[in-house]
């Protein structure tokens, strides 16, 4: 089988985001120049027992090509049955496992970053995956410890198990997202592992950013997620080369996002998409009266009349 990622250039990688990195998201993202789209966490139990709603959200878009689900799990043999039923799902190329939730309800369950509290557990979890699934790639999205900075113990523990491509969140899980990023983390994970590739994660919200993380981590990518919300063409300009994004381009990328989301969701997806609109209407005149607005909007082709009366075409 062709290997589906070139890694012979940095990896441009949506990070898996609860409640913002759906199929219309990443739909969008991906046309305009992510090349590697990952579901939103999926819990192994959930999808184990065929939970309805979960298999809804290993649902992709066609143009999302390669595809990966991120699961998130504690117990061997929960994981095995998990893979059992994305083994049947024909367009996932790869699996995910998520060690690096912070998130007190998936780390209280045993998943998650708990699971660098126990790097044996971990290497059990993935050596399962690796046993079951019939997916091309198995990677692991993984912070640099719980509560104290471990990145070359997690480091050898990966380098172990030999996993396909590693995501490092610069952050301790005690860390959440408001300590400084350890980039010299990240950069110890990459020196450390061998051949395998590691995409940097944290804190990469703009172009310049992400240039200098490549640069002085050595990583094989990055891996954008808080980042893209309301600037997903953080992709274009990556991908391009080119830091100017102009508003012609930034309109058509929020109603192509507004078109998908209607497309996914039905007329409540105008409703879902309110929250989309408050972080793309940052910077621009009349924002705040905006906000008021559509926040009274339930009608899908009103809110559409809307975004386009907006946004400007011209910079």
């Amino acid at each position: 089988m062709a290997p589906k990622i070139d890694f012979s250039k940095p990896l441009l990688v949506l990070a898996p985001l609860a409640g913002y990195t759906d199929l219309p998201f990443r739909s969008v993202v991906k046309k305009f120049g992510a090349d590697l789209t990952i579901s939103e966490m999926i819990s192994s139990n959930a999808i184990a027992y065929n939970n309805k709603k979960t298999l809804k959200m290993t649902e992709k878009s066609p143009n999302e090509d390669p595809y990966f689900i991120q699961l998130s799990g504690s117990r061997n043999d929960v994981m095995a049955r998990a893979i059992e039923e994305v083994n049947k799902l024909d367009f996932v190329d790869g699996i995910d496992l998520n060690c690096g939730c912070p998130a007190p309800k998936v780390f209280n369950h045993g998943s998650g970053s708990n699971l660098l509290g126990d790097l044996s557990r971990m290497q059990e979890i993935i050596k399962t995956i690796q046993k079951y699934s019939n997916k091309q790639y198995m990677t692991v999205k993984v912070r640099i410890g719980v509560d104290e900075k471990i990145p070359l113990d997690i480091a050898k523990a990966l380098a172990d198990v030999g996993v396909d491509m590693i995501s490092v969140h610069g952050r301790t899980r005690k860390g959440a997202y408001k300590a400084a990023v350890d980039y010299d983390a990240i950069k110890t994970i990459v020196e450390n592992v061998g051949n395998i590739p590691v995409i940097a994660n944290g804190d990469i919200k703009d172009y310049d950013k992400a240039k200098e993380v490549l640069d002085y981590t050595g990583a094989s990518g990055v891996m954008i997620g808080r980042g893209a919300i309301g600037n997903p063409w953080i992709f274009h300009q990556l991908s391009t080369g080119d830091k100017v994004v102009s508003n012609k381009l930034k309109k058509q990328i929020i109603l192509e996002h507004y078109d998908k989301m209607i497309e996914f969701y039905d007329e409540y997806g105008a409703v879902m998409f309110r929250k989309h609109l408050h972080t793309y209407s940052k910077g621009f005149d009349g924002a705040s009266a905006f906000r008021d607005n559509i926040n009274t909007i339930v009608e899908a082709d009103k809110m559409r009349d809307v975004i386009e009366e907006f946004f400007p075409d011209v910079d």
